[in-house]
């Protein structure tokens, strides 16, 4: 069972790192919208093409446009804090007690 345990924990650390570095891009995102970047420029191609699908998913179900703010980015940035407490966690224990 130690092996279900080191893939799990592997698995908790590695799903940790991506929902680590999706938040980042998404909080790049939500600042550089304030400054009206170049959208030509690929780094900001980049973070459109990355977070675009996962706005416009938010954006469709819930109505978090207000006095022209869009909270979107606000509301994807608490579904990933939430994933890293609740899903890379509960991994992460069950890995520990697999061990």
């Amino acid at each position: 069972m130690f092996v279900l345990g080191n893939f799990l924990l592997g698995l908790a650390r590695v799903l940790d790192l991506v929902l680590n570095l999706y938040f980042w891009v998404v909080l790049i995102r939500a600042l550089l919208s304030w400054v009206n970047p170049d959208p030509y420029n690929p780094i900001v191609r980049f973070l459109h093409r990355a977070t675009d699908p996962v706005l416009y998913w938010v954006r469709r179900r819930l109505p978090v446009v207000f006095g022209g703010m869009d909270f979107s980015p606000l509301i994807v940035i608490l579904a990933i804090y939430f994933l890293r407490l609740f899903l890379v966690g509960t991994l992460a224990d069950l890995a520990l007690r697999l061990r």
